[in-house]
């Protein structure tokens, strides 16, 4: 059986957080980055956080967008690499209903082209929870643009053959 060709595209509400200990709005670059891929691509910017790198603040974030009746994707940037602050994967991984384990592999096999065998120090992840998706990069520019060119951007467009998200996100009015 042949899928039906969908034509429209469908703008989605997706909210934007910044994990850092020591960014500020003017400061937050791959934030600015991730917003104006957001709407360049015409999605609607749902909100814009910045918290600093703690598991219980990211978390309660999160989990405030995940039960709105308005939010449908969540993109986090920072707090994935390896230092004793660094702990956006142990915030959000216990509250996803379902992980998406090709996105962290396919970012990584996106990224080595960029910085080799560093790629494996990123502990990029993605889930959905209460029909949101959520997907966590690390915080610098280039990794934010590797992740929204090189999957997030399809993956975020119903018109995306074979399969994209849309269809798994909660139905929001407006």
């Amino acid at each position: 059986m042949a899928h039906k060709q969908v034509t429209e595209f469908v703008p989605l509400n997706i909210a934007v957080l910044t994990v850092s200990d020591t960014r500020t709005e003017e400061t937050d670059t791959s934030g600015h980055l991730l917003v104006d891929n957001v709407t360049a691509s015409g999605h609607k910017l749902a909100d814009k956080v910045i918290v600093k790198d703690d598991i219980y603040k990211i978390r309660e974030v999160v989990s405030h967008w995940i039960a709105s009746d308005h939010v449908q994707v969540v993109l986090v940037t920072g707090g994935t690499g390896f230092s004793g602050r660094d702990s956006t994967p142990e915030a959000l991984l216990p509250i996803f209903d379902k992980e998406v384990d090709g996105y962290g592999e396919l970012f990584r096999q996106l990224s080595y082209e960029q910085v080799g065998t560093s790629t494996i120090q990123s502990r990029t992840v993605a889930g959905l929870a209460n029909g949101t998706i959520i997907f966590v990069m690390p915080g610098s520019n280039n990794a934010c643009k590797t992740a929204w060119e090189g999957i997030i951007r399809e993956q975020l467009d119903r018109r995306h053959r074979p399969c994209n998200f849309v269809e798994q996100l909660k139905k929001v009015e407006g």
